[in-house]
C-alpha cells in the first residue's frame, strides 16, 4: 500500500538535499499515521521567554477554520506586530530559533504543530508575495536564528506577477539572509501545488488559470538559485500532490491552503529536516 508514494519520494530525494533513505521511509510511515487520525499533540512550541510570551500571547494566531482573523488587522498593523515578535526574539537570543517566512500558508502553522524542541518564529503575512518580504527582511536583522525557513511565491503567481520577477526577488531574500545571517541555515521550501478543478477557494478561477506544471518549473528555478547562492531547497510538492500533480484535497481546507493533517504533513518533513540536517551541522561544528 505505500509502493506509488514511496516510488515519488524516492525519485524526489536528490532534491532533499542530504535526506537519507532512511528519512524517507520514516517519513512515509509519519504519513501513514496521519491518514489514522491520531490524538491531537499537546502544545509543541518551545516559548520565548520574558516578556516576548506575553507578546505571543496576545498575537492573534488565524486559522484555516477560523479566518474571521485575517481581516481583523491591516498589512501594515501585521508587520508592526511581527516587528515586535522579531525584536523580542532578538532580545532573548534563543539558541534553538527557528524562523518562518511567508504568506498565508506560513501565518496558519499553529504552534501546537510545529515541531517540538525548537523556538518558532512565524513571520509569516496573508496575501504576501515575493516583494513584500523582500522589503521586511530588515525585522530580522537583529535575531540569530539555525535556520530560517521561506516559503513564498504562491501568491506572486495568482496576481499576475511575472515568473522573472517572482525569482528575481527570490534570489535577492536568498542574498539578504545569507548576508545577514551567516551562521544560519537558509532553507528555500518549494511552492505547493493545487488543487485544481477540485478545488473551493475563493479565488478558484485564478488557481484554474494556473497549472501545475508551471509551479514545478518554478520549483526547479528556485532549486537552481537556491544552489548558486548558499541555501538549500527543502522539495515538499511530492509530498502534497496526487499522481496527477494537484494538491490532495484531504490534506487542504481549499484547494490552495492545508488543513491540520496537511500541517502535518510538513510539520514531520520540518522535523526530520531539523534532525538530519541541522542537528548533523551543529554537533560537526562544536
Amino acid at each position: 500500500m505505500f509502493t506509488p508514494l514511496l516510488y515519488r519520494l524516492l525519485q524526489s530525494a536528490h532534491r532533499w538535499a542530504a535526506f537519507s533513505l532512511a528519512a524517507n521511509v520514516l517519513l512515509l510511515f509519519a504519513l501513514f499515521a496521519v491518514t489514522q487520525r491520531p490524538v491531537e499533540p499537546k502544545l509543541a512550541l518551545a516559548s520565548l521567554a520574558g516578556s516576548s510570551q506575553q507578546l505571543l500571547a496576545k498575537t492573534p494566531v488565524p486559522t484555516p477554520h477560523d479566518r474571521s482573523h485575517r481581516q481583523a488587522l491591516s498589512y501594515q498593523q501585521w508587520v508592526d506586530l511581527l516587528a515586535q515578535e522579531a525584536s523580542a526574539a532578538a532580545q532573548n537570543q534563543p539558541n534553538d530559533l527557528m524562523v518562518l517566512m511567508g504568506d498565508s500558508i506560513t501565518l496558519w502553522f499553529t504552534h501546537d504543530l510545529l515541531p517540538p524542541g525548537q523556538t518558532w518564529l512565524n513571520q509569516g503575512i496573508s496575501g504576501e508575495k515575493t516583494l513584500g518580504l523582500l522589503r521586511r527582511l530588515h525585522l530580522l536583522d537583529q535575531t540569530r536564528p539555525q535556520a530560517v525557513f521561506m516559503m513564498i511565491g504562491i501568491n506572486d503567481v495568482l496576481w499576475d506577477v511575472s515568473d522573472a520577477t517572482l525569482l528575481a526577488n527570490s534570489r535577492l531574500i536568498m542574498q539578504d539572509l545569507r548576508r545577514q545571517h551567516p551562521r544560519s541555515r537558509v532553507v528555500v521550501q518549494s511552492i505547493l501545488p493545487h488543487a485544481g478543478a477540485s478545488a473551493t477557494w475563493e479565488g478558484r478561477d485564478r488557481l484554474l488559470a494556473i497549472p501545475n506544471g508551471r509551479i514545478r518549473r518554478l520549483n526547479l528555478e528556485l532549486e537552481r538559485i537556491a544552489a548558486q547562492e548558499g541555501a538549500t531547497f527543502l522539495n515538499l510538492y511530492p509530498l502534497f500532490a496526487d499522481e496527477r500533480g494537484n494538491l490532495k484535497m484531504d490534506l487542504s481546507t481549499d484547494g490552495l491552503h492545508l488543513n491540520r493533517d496537511g500541517y502535518r504533513v510538513w510539520s514531520t518533513a520540518l522535523q526530520l529536516f531539523i534532525g538530519l540536517e541541522l542537528d548533523h551541522t551543529h554537533r560537526k561544528t562544536d
